[in-house]
């Protein structure tokens, strides 16, 4: 039997509603990491508690205990940093994860290992972030880049996985991803990344390389929630959003590559996690 391919208006069917949806939320999220100390710290808390939201609704079945942890465990990786350092807020959330894994265990419900990884997955990409922008010297330029690299991988992304086409990435897990897609991503996030490494002085080329490293990443947590999302049965985690469906659906990259940067900024300067990041 012939294999059939996706008329072009199906394929393209999103792209407006999509567009649209980038264009609202894009100018309010510049807005608050230029502003960055406490402006910063609440949309990080806000993301963090969304994700919670989410993740608590499709995985432990909307219990409020549950969200009550997870969202406070947001807060706190997004609060605590500023306050008492990053050592002392780290042991604060391996307490909200102890108390989250000890309700899933006395629950007496159905549970798998999902159950037990919905906090570090929604507090520890808050807690990078936060770090990352905190640090006065380079912390606004390292969150510009992170958000730049990962709007460029999503848009090459998305452009080269329905221009091209081609073998499919994960078919079971996410059958829309390509290896196409992939490599889209990695050009995408190259581009961005050597462009505003030279715009703003830093070494471009450790950049370029770091970019496209993180563009795999970025396309790791995309599968990463997909595969939560099959094993929960469900299409999107959310409606939030016209055209990506919930916060789970449109951070699922940012948060994986965010935790990634934030460690890597923080193996190379403990003190300034943003110049760990972009000064080579």
């Amino acid at each position: 039997m012939a294999k059939t391919t996706a008329p072009p208006a199906i394929k393209w069917a999103d792209l407006g509603v999509r567009s649209l949806s980038a264009a609202v939320l894009a100018p309010f999220v510049l807005l608050e990491v230029w502003l960055g100390g406490v402006w910063f710290e609440v949309l990080a808390a806000l993301l963090g508690v969304l994700m919670a939201l989410e993740w608590t609704n499709i995985c432990h079945d909307r219990s409020p205990g549950q969200f009550a942890v997870h969202a406070l465990a947001a807060l706190c990786a997004a609060v605590l940093p500023g306050e008492l350092g990053l050592a002392p807020t780290l042991l604060v959330l391996v307490a909200t994860t102890i108390a989250s894994c000890a309700g899933v265990a006395f629950s007496g419900r159905p549970r798998s290992w999902w159950s037990f990884v919905g906090v570090p997955y929604v507090a520890l990409p808050v807690l990078a972030l936060v770090a990352l922008r905190s640090d006065p010297a380079l912390g606004l330029q390292a969150i510009v880049w992170l958000v730049l690299i990962v709007w460029a991988a999503d848009i090459l992304a998305y452009f080269a996985g329905r221009i091209i086409g081609g073998p499919k990435l994960a078919p079971v897990i996410s059958p829309k991803k390509t290896w196409a897609g992939l490599g889209g991503a990695i050009v995408g996030a190259a581009i961005a990344s050597g462009l505003y490494g030279y715009h703003v002085g830093v070494a471009v080329l450790p950049l370029v390389l770091l970019a496209a490293a993180l563009a795999v990443v970025e396309q790791g947590g995309d599968i990463f929630e997909s595969s939560f999302k099959r094993r929960h049965g469900v299409k999107d985690s959310g409606t939030l959003i016209p055209g990506h469906g919930g916060i789970l659906d449109r951070v699922d990259g940012l948060v994986a590559m965010a935790l990634v940067a934030g460690i890597i900024g923080y193996s190379r300067d403990p003190l300034a996690l943003a110049k760990g990041l972009l000064a080579w």
